[in-house]
């Protein structure tokens, strides 16, 4: 396999380099050579052994075939009646107003929604693999909280766990090459959670399909193998959010590419259609990860040509004015997660009165932008001169507002959640 190759070729240099500076350390007759050459052959000693593990890794994961998954192996992060839920988290919000005065909003979640919610979280597992177990992490508690808890008010929400490509396995060379098998066991996973949510779950209830970031990319493959072509499934969808990922659609049309059968949603009573958008507070750069329609990028998720690309675009909705031009967002973002630093750009102050949740009102707008080969949804901070209150920015300026894609929208979601229930349910 060509990992081993080059983890072989790679531990040997290694090993040469390190005897030849040991022996020149050693045999120096001046101090000032010997520790600092010492202390640099330390260095290349953890370097080996990191070299070794990664081989491993890479010879285990990236190249073995995919483990069969049955609904018996589901692990399920959020699911009705779970004990310790994170997605029954308090959803209490302060809402914070532009003149710097609060008020104290409850949200109590429905005893019996009409619809559920199926969610795929982001790539957020700090396990050393390529491809995370179902082991639950506070990591995974927390994106639930932060991410699927308050659509807790609108559906039932379901979030399996599944074998997420990790941040660690995002660093090793091949993960996403065509031989790799990581993303086939990270679909794997999810399809059969997702099988499982069908046969056991879901008793012919409309559903909405969150995904966000890694999560939206799965979805997009759950969706194009297992949902858009089967009418029978796809009668079941009251929406579908990407999130954070590249749905395509062919230039100056609103479905095909992506999906077939599953339009974009123009107007909040649509059913059955998809909002998708990356968020930027500025053009995309050429080489931003979102927006652009570029083989390469898209490659395992979703395989096209040159010649295919140049006549799609990247899809872009605004949950807050999906018939077009500028809506303001309903911004809402958690204050006591304990955060790390995986989550403390996304952790709002605590406000006061304290709660859970801080609601920003009236601080953004939205509205999709295309140019230059990028269709994005461009966020504006409106706040005026008085207007003090905490603000995001970008993580950088190839994923832009990446991290804060769902938050910034997520009271407009939510209620998009709520009209399009009535339509389906009317």
């Amino acid at each position: 396999m060509i990992p081993d190759v080059i983890s072989l070729v790679v531990v040997l240099a290694l090993a040469v380099l390190f005897g030849w500076l040991a022996k020149r350390a050693w045999g120096s007759k001046r101090g000032i050579l010997k520790w600092p050459v010492l202390m640099l052959t330390g260095l290349l000693t953890l370097i080996l052994a990191l070299v070794f593990v990664v081989g491993a890794i890479g010879a285990y994961e990236l190249y073995s075939p995919p483990p069969t998954f049955t609904n018996t192996t589901t692990v399920w992060l959020c699911r009705p009646g779970l004990p310790d839920n994170p997605c029954d988290a308090d959803l209490t919000a302060t809402v914070v107003h532009p003149n710097g005065t609060s008020s104290v909003l409850a949200a109590i979640p429905p005893k019996a929604p009409p619809i559920d919610c199926f969610y795929v979280y982001p790539a957020v597992s700090q396990q050393l693999a390529i491809n995370s177990d179902l082991t639950i992490g506070s990591e995974e508690r927390e994106v639930a909280i932060l991410q699927a808890s308050r659509f807790s008010q609108v559906c039932k929400v379901y979030a399996p766990m599944y074998r997420e490509i990790t941040g660690w396995g995002e660093m090793i060379p091949g993960t996403y090459s065509p031989q790799s098998q990581a993303p086939a066991i990270a679909n794997a996973s999810l399809f059969s959670a997702w099988n499982d949510y069908l046969t056991n779950d879901n008793h012919g209830r409309g559903v909405v399909l969150i995904g966000h970031s890694e999560g939206a990319s799965v979805l997009i493959d759950l969706i194009k193998s297992q949902i858009d072509p089967n009418p029978s499934v796809r009668r079941l969808l009251v929406s579908v959010f990407i999130l954070g990922g590249n749905v395509l659609i062919p230039v100056g049309k609103d479905v095909g590419g992506s999906f077939m059968n599953i339009p974009a949603c123009q107007k909040a009573q649509q059913t059955g259609c998809v909002v998708a958008y990356s968020m930027f507070d500025t053009t995309p750069p050429a080489n931003a990860y979102f927006g652009y329609v570029r083989p390469a990028q898209l490659v395992p998720w979703q395989s096209i040509s040159q010649a295919e690309a140049a006549n799609l675009q990247v899809l872009c909705t605004n949950p807050a004015a999906l018939a077009g031009g500028s809506g303001v967002l309903d911004s809402y973002f958690t204050t006591t997660l304990s955060g790390g630093d995986l989550f403390r750009p996304i952790i709002a102050p605590i406000p006061t009165p304290p709660s859970p949740w801080a609601n920003y009102p009236d601080l953004y707008t939205a509205q999709c932008m295309n140019s230059n080969g990028a269709s994005w949804l461009q966020i504006n901070d409106i706040a005026g001169p008085g207007d003090h209150r905490w603000v995001v920015h970008p993580d950088n300026s190839q994923t832009g507002l990446h991290i804060y894609d769902l938050n910034l929208a997520l009271g407009n979601l939510v209620a998009l959640v709520r009209e399009e229930t009535a339509a389906y349910t009317r």
